[in-house]
């Protein structure tokens, strides 16, 4: 029996904290928020986006803030 297909979900998220935000995707791909911006996006049911602090952007070390699921993050206006 095939588990059923995963909902595609419409979220948002508002960087009003950090110099920038990148959220990193299960699948790999990332999404840049700078500090006072925000960004709409598309993610899967129960995916895990971590959500990264990066201080310097020369600097490869980026802060882990915290690690969400899809769901939890603000839905999409309009």
């Amino acid at each position: 029996m095939n588990a059923p297909t995963p909902q595609k979900l419409r979220k948002q998220y508002a960087n009003n904290t950090h110099p920038l935000i990148v959220l990193k995707f299960e699948d790999g791909h990332e999404i840049k928020i700078y500090q006072n911006t925000g960004k709409v996006f598309d993610a899967w049911s129960g995916e895990t986006i971590k959500v990264m602090a990066v201080f310097d952007p020369t600097s490869s070390d980026w802060e882990l803030l915290e690690s969400r699921k899809a769901d939890g993050f603000q839905d999409a206006e309009g």
